[in-house]
């Protein structure tokens, strides 16, 4: 299940941002490997949300760094 999460995280994540998904990896920094600021990771927060039918509070990804930490607790909320 972690795995689909992650792989459709960088599918949104890579469409959202207009980047190759091929060229991102779980492991990845997701503020480096998009180039983006905090601003623009809560509105790939809100896509995330609306794609993949999940609500996530900010509080709960404020320590995510990767596409695998964001992973799992996306995993976590649709339990």
């Amino acid at each position: 299940m972690i795995q689909d999460i992650q792989t459709r995280l960088i599918a949104v994540a890579a469409k959202r941002f207009k980047r190759d998904p091929s060229a991102l990896k779980p492991s990845d920094d997701f503020y480096e490997a998009l180039d983006i600021d905090s601003m623009e990771a809560l509105s790939l927060l809100t896509t995330l949300e609306s794609e993949l039918g999940v609500e996530v509070p900010d509080y709960e990804v404020q320590d995510c760094r990767t596409f695998a930490e964001l992973a799992e607790v996306i995993a976590r909320r649709l339990g």
